[in-house]
Order: structure tokens, then C-alpha cells, then sequence
């Protein structure tokens, strides 16, 4: 079977159709590549054919590009990845510019064949690049469905051919949220943004690709650059608009970025280079910077970790080989922040739920948070009426036990106090069947203490969510001593069904994602109370790629919050507790800065809660050294605080495979997503460098940075993360 097939209608229309076999949604491979270009070949070179359709055999039309794809062309190219990779991506423009030409005569542009493409559903990566090389583009009218290049997430940019043809289209200020932040939209909306030309009903829209194929002249298929007297709309870098136009978008990128992501710093040379010269040359230009990304080893840890990993996880790769265990009524006991989030995402997925509160009316205020999140969903023109009242039918909510009849799992999500949380355990397990699975919703407590509370405790679990749960992709998974395996394909089966991204870790003091963060904002009290600079401290992180600086992020999390866990940890490991800098946390709460809660912490806040910078306070609380560290130390050290603890976890055996470690760092709580996450940024640096690093921070900072001996064993033996621990290593072994 191919991915491609072609039928000529009596007509003379070729209908080429992408239908890649045991597959949901198409991906392009190289091999399918080889084969459209044949179809394309034979097409045109046949006088009975008047012109050409591309569609899809799918209710969507592409997925994008295998990226393994990529790895094996660099792998294939022995000594020379470059050339490999560049040539590759030569041969896909030389299939798209020969479809886009579709046999014009090069002097008069004339003689060519008409080629539609009708795009049946959700569109992505090189899909939306053939679609823009075809001459007119129509899309089934599908509000979920969504069109655009979102390529730039992954660490890479759109390199078939997309970034030259819609900058050209549309100018680069118009396609920077589709190239530059990877938007996807829906087909109206891609017509406003000439992604798509015509929307039609999905049962016309092949019939209307047809008719007007049937109907086209020489000047509809000609593409605008290939004109006498093209202008770059919005003007080129030379005209005075244009000009101001890519300093803007210059300054846009590193305003963003913080210069460590390349690929959007590749994309805009791409654009701007490509602009200065014809349109053949511009495509050989976006080739050179596509190869430029992706021989930047960010681009393969990106991938490797944002698509590769995170799609196997989600797909089950730790599943244990237990039947499917679908949720189809979950029961959600309390319903403060977190358990409201989890109903709303549960009932969005079609879950039946059951929201339990000791009082009705704080169980109708947790029903309300998900009539408050649709109802902004339908502001934005996301959600119907229709669709709001059956997701809200989906929640009862009560303070009743009795209505957990029925409940095939349980996600308790009351306060982090372990005696309430084995009060509502046995009242949960009255009212329940023997085979409910009961997870308990903590960011900090041991599950298998908490398991205890239980009479099953082979069918009680841990689920960590994020707050807020409705955006937050990760849910970290834990298991407790006795833990079984269907309570662990239940919690993974779920967290696929909500659309959210699992790993599973061990029971073990804050599991892996609280383990890693609390040494990060630990690192940045400490160089605080040093005398560095808040704003260097801050800006370091945030210029290493990290999402916030720790002393924000303390913010966010509150730090009576932070107070608390210190004193409980201490409490727990008594002389091994290391204090640190926990006297300026205290301080702080003590004058009642407890973060943007309070509406003061590390900053300064405004009467409605909006952060004004960096409070002037600190300076009497921390005063400011005269000198001050350079600022890859300060970036090292909140590094190394975070990546040491996850080998650590991998090392205790709480983390058990490294892409979850990686996928989870990203995802949890931002690790510089441009890294791949810990594992990957070490394999970047190297095992002897990173160990060797630690002993230079070991000496200045003390024994917190100790080099870990599984990462030393690793340096002495010249090994990297991926290769000792990473899948292929496993299959190998």
C-alpha cells in the first residue's frame, strides 16, 4: 500500500490522494515524498489530465513531517549531516516549485495546469506548505479544525517552502503570528489570513476544488513572485516601511526569545535575506537556515523532547499491559481550586463527574469555576451555547457520598493535611465498588503513607497536578509501594482522556517536579541574601531560558507556602536539612509579603494585582553587593540546582526514564524549554564538563552542587544520558 494514490476523472481532473495506511492523521515520510513527486510527474506530463487536486483520505488532511524523518537523513550522512539535511530539503523544494509551476512556459507563463488543493480537516507543518504551493486553497468548513506551520514550537521553523511562500504572501508583520509564534487557526479565520482561499461544506468540497480547476485561466495559477514587477507586500527590507518592519520583528524575537531559542533568529534571516532576491534563490536561502537550526544541537533536543518523547508518553510507552481503563465516571472530593480544575477538564472531555464538598455551597462555587472558564471560551468564540450546558449536565455537584455510586475512579483533591486526607479516603471507600481506583491529588505528601488510610492499597495512587489544571499540560503520576499496575493504567488512561501529558515516578519526598523547582528558587534566595542583584538574579534565569526568574516564581507560589514546606522538611530530615536562605523567606512573611496573593512579595504590586517590578525593600532586607558575579555563574548555579536534583531522581530510582524527566522538567515547570530538558542539557555540556562543574561550584558554593556518581561513573566512561538510558539504548540492551 502508498501514502499516495491518483484517480483521473472522466473529467480530465487528477485527484491525488494522501491516505497513509494504519494511521489516524497523515505524516509525511521521505519515501511518500518520492511517491507524490512521481504522481506530480505524471500528471503533468499527461495531455488527457486538465489539472490536479491534492486531498486527503482522512477527515483531516496533515500532521506535518515525520521528524524521525530528519534523524535518520543526519544519521545517513555519515561526516557530512549538513549537506544531507540541505540536499533533503533542496529535493522537497524542487517537488513543491515543479507543483507550483505546474509545466508554465518560464518566459510567456503560460500553458501550466491548474492545481486545487482541498483540505479536508486540520492541517499542520509541510500539509499547510504543499497546500501553499498549490495555486487556490479551499478548507472544509470544520470550526475544530485548524490550519497553520506550528513548526517553530519544536525548535525548528517551517523549511518546506512555507516561510518564503507566506511572507511573500502576505508580509513579514502579517505572518509573524503564524511563522514567528506557531498560531494555528480555524479555517474562517485562515481565509482572513489568505492561508486558505475559499471555505466550503465538507460534502462540496472536493466538488468545488474541481469546478474550478475546470475554470481556471493562465493568470490564476500564476503565483504572484513569479510576476513582472512583484512587490513584498508591506515593503522589502530596503523600503523605508519594510525597514522598520524587520527592526521591529528583530526586536520582537530577542524580546521573546532572550536569544536562546535560534530558530526564530534563523527563520527572520530567512525572511529577510530571502527578500532581497528572487524567489528560487529565497527558497535556497530558507534551506541554508533550516540546515543552520537544525544542526543547532537545540533544535534535536526540542524535537527529541516537545514531539518525540511527549508523543510517546502520551501514547502509553509505560503503560503496563493491563486492559483499557477508560474513565467513564470520576468522583472529584473537594472542590477549592484544584478540584475544580480537574472537574471542568474531566467533564470537557466527556467525563461524567461527581464534585463533592462538605458544604453545597462551596460544591456549586467549584460547578461555577467551569461555567466561568466556558464562558470565556465563548467570548473568544470557542464554545457554543450547546456545547457549555452539556459539559455543565456533566457535573453534579453535592456534598452527598452516596451519589460516588457508580465512580470508576476517584481524584481526592482536599487540603495537604494527611489526617483530613485519610478521613475523606475511608468515607470515599463506603461509599465506593471494590474495584474503584482512588488517587489522591498532592503535590508534597508520601503516597504511600497516604495509602495507608486505605484497605486497597494496590488500587490507590498519587496524581499531581499543575495549577492552573485547565492550562497546564503535565500531570505527574506517582506510584506508592504497593501500587499496582491497573491503578497505574487507570491514572495514565485518564490523564490521555483529559489530553494532558503523564509520567510516572516513584513515591519519594516531593516527588520529581517539586523535587527539582524548590532547589531552583532555594538558589535564587540564596544569591539574593549573597548581595547579587534581584534584577541579575532574575534576568539571568529568564536569559537562560526559564520561563520566570525563582524570586517571581516564589511569588506566584507564595512564600508563607514556601515557609511552610522548609519548616516541614526540616522537621523531616533534621540535621541533613540544609537551611540555606530560608531567614529572608521567613523575614518576609513576617512582614507579610507572602507574593502576588497578598499583593506583595519579592515585587511590588498594584491595588488590582499587577506586578510593578522588583520591590525596593530588598535592598534593606538583602543589601547589594559591590561586586557582583558574572552572569553565566549565576546561570549555572539555578541550573545546576535544578538538573543535579533530577539526576539524583533518576539515580534513586524515582525518575525511570529519562524522557519523562525531560518532558516533564519542560512541561512542570518550564525548565528553558530550548535545553530539551536537564537530561538533554547535560547531554549538550557533556558528562565530563558537567562533572567537572560541579566540583568548580562544589569549592565556591558548597556540597549542595556535589557531583552525583552516577554522573561521574558517566564522565569517567565518556557517556551521555541518551545513550546509556535513552529508548534505543534500552532496546539494544
Amino acid at each position: 500500500m502508498t501514502d499516495f494514490t491518483m484517480q483521473i476523472d472522466a473529467d480530465g481532473i487528477a485527484v491525488i490522494t494522501w491516505d497513509v495506511p494504519g494511521k489516524s492523521m497523515n505524516v509525511l515520510s521521505r519515501e511518500a515524498f518520492s511517491e507524490v513527486d512521481g504522481l506530480i510527474d505524471a500528471a503533468l506530463t499527461d495531455d488527457a489530465v486538465k489539472g490536479i487536486v491534492i486531498t486527503s483520505g482522512k477527515p483531516t488532511f496533515a500532521g506535518g513531517m515525520d521528524l524521525n524523518t530528519l534523524a535518520i537523513i543526519r544519521e545517513e550522512a555519515g561526516d557530512d549531516p549538513a549537506r544531507g539535511l540541505f540536499d533533503f530539503t533542496m529535493n522537497g523544494h524542487r517537488i513543491l516549485r515543479k507543483l507550483e509551476r505546474a509545466g508554465l512556459d518560464p518566459k510567456t507563463n503560460k500553458g501550466g495546469k491548474p492545481v486545487a488543493c482541498a483540505i479536508t480537516g486540520t492541517c499542520m507543518g509541510i500539509g499547510t506548505e504543499i497546500a501553499l504551493a498549490c495555486h487556490r486553497r479551499f478548507m472544509a468548513d470544520d470550526p475544530k479544525a485548524r490550519i497553520g506551520l506550528p513548526e517553530i514550537l519544536v525548535g525548528i521553523f517551517p523549511g518546506g517552502g512555507g516561510t518564503t511562500r507566506y511572507s511573500r504572501m502576505v508580509g513579514a508583520m502579517a505572518a509573524a503570528p503564524v511563522l514567528l509564534e506557531g498560531k494555528t487557526l480555524d479555517p474562517k479565520k485562515a481565509k482572513g489570513a489568505s492561508l486558505v482561499d475559499e471555505v466550503v461544506a465538507p460534502d462540496d468540497l472536493l466538488a468545488r476544488a474541481k469546478e474550478w480547476v475546470l475554470s481556471a485561466t493562465d493568470a490564476d495559477i500564476v503565483k504572484p513572485w513569479d510576476q513582472k514587477g512583484w512587490k513584498m507586500p508591506g515593503g522589502a527590507p530596503y523600503h523605508p516601511a519594510g525597514f522598520m518592519t524587520f527592526v521591529g520583528a528583530s526586536a520582537m524575537i530577542n524580546g521573546k526569545t532572550k536569544g536562546v531559542y535560534p530558530a526564530a533568529k534563523a527563520l527572520l534571516s530567512a525572511v529577510y535575506e530571502g527578500a532581497l532576491v528572487d524567489f528560487d534563490t529565497a527558497l535556497r536561502i530558507e534551506a541554508r537556515w533550516f540546515t543552520h537550526v537544525l544542526m543547532n544541537p537545540s533544535s534535536s533536543a526540542m524535537i527529541r523532547s516537545l514531539f518525540v518523547n511527549k508523543q510517546a508518553l502520551e501514547k502509553g510507552a509505560n503503560r503496563p499491559d493491563v486492559p483499557d481503563q477508560k474513565a467513564d465516571k470520576v468522583g472529584i472530593i473537594g472542590a477549592g481550586m484544584m478540584g475544580a480544575g480537574i472537574a471542568y477538564v474531566s467533564a470537557n472531555a466527556g467525563i461524567e463527574v461527581v464534585l463533592i464538598d462538605a458544604a453545597q455551597e462551596a460544591a456549586d462555587k467549584g460547578k461555577a469555576y467551569s461555567e466561568g472558564l466556558l464562558d470565556k471560551g465563548m467570548k473568544r468564540g470557542k464554545v457554543t451555547e450547546e456545547k457549555k450546558a452539556e459539559v455543565l449536565s456533566r457535573i453534579t455537584a453535592t456534598t452527598d457520598y452516596a451519589a460516588l455510586e457508580g465512580c470508576d475512579l476517584i481524584v481526592e483533591a482536599v487540603f495537604e493535611d494527611p489526617k483530613v486526607k485519610a478521613e475523606v479516603t475511608k468515607n470515599v471507600l463506603a461509599a465506593v465498588g471494590p474495584e474503584t481506583i482512588f488517587a489522591t491529588n498532592t503535590s508534597t505528601l508520601p503516597i504511600t503513607d497516604l495509602a495507608k488510610a486505605s484497605d486497597r492499597p494496590e488500587q490507590f495512587i498519587g496524581i499531581h497536578f499543575f495549577s492552573p489544571v485547565d492550562k497546564m499540560a503535565l500531570v505527574e503520576i506517582i506510584k506508592g509501594k504497593e501500587t499496582g499496575d491497573r491503578a497505574v493504567a487507570k491514572a495514565l488512561d485518564y490523564v490521555r482522556q483529559i489530553r494532558k501529558t503523564p509520567i510516572v515516578v516513584n513515591d519519594a519526598r516531593f516527588f520529581y517536579a517539586n523535587r527539582c523547582i524548590l532547589p531552583y528558587v532555594n538558589e535564587g534566595v540564596r544569591l539574593l541574601k549573597e548581595g547579587v542583584a534581584p534584577a541579575l538574579i532574575e534576568n539571568a534565569a529568564k536569559l537562560v531560558g526559564m520561563p520566570l526568574g525563582p524570586l517571581q516564581l516564589t511569588d506566584e507560589t507564595s512564600l508563607d507556602l514556601g515557609a511552610k514546606i522548609a519548616k516541614a522538611t526540616k522537621a523531616a530530615m533534621g540535621d541533613a536539612y540544609d537551611d540555606g536562605a530560608d531567614d529572608v523567606v521567613f523575614a518576609m512573611v513576617e512582614q507579610g509579603r507572602l507574593g502576588r496573593k497578598a499583593k506583595a512579595g519579592f515585587y511590588a504590586y498594584d491595588a488590582a494585582g499587577k506586578r510593578l517590578g522588583l520591590w525596593e525593600g530588598l535592598a534593606e532586607l538583602a543589601p547589594v553587593a559591590d561586586e557582583q558575579p558574572d552572569l553565566t555563574e549565576v546561570q549555572h548555579r539555578l541550573l545546576f540546582a535544578q538538573v543535579l536534583e533530577a539526576v539524583r531522581a533518576l539515580e534513586d530510582g524515582v525518575l525511570m526514564d529519562i524522557r519523562e524527566g525531560d518532558v516533564g522538567a519542560i512541561l512542570g515547570w518550564g525548565f528553558a524549554p530550548w535545553s530539551g530538558g536537564p537530561f538533554s542539557w547535560l547531554d549538550m555540556l557533556g558528562a565530563a564538563y558537567a562533572a567537572d562543574r560541579c566540583d568548580e561550584l562544589t569549592a565556591a558554593y558548597g556540597d549542595r552542587f556535589a557531583c552525583p556518581a552516577l554522573l561521574r561513573e558517566m564522565a569517567e566512561k565518556g557517556q551521555s544520558f541518551y545513550g546509556r538510558f535513552g529508548p534505543e539504548a534500552k532496546r539494544a540492551a
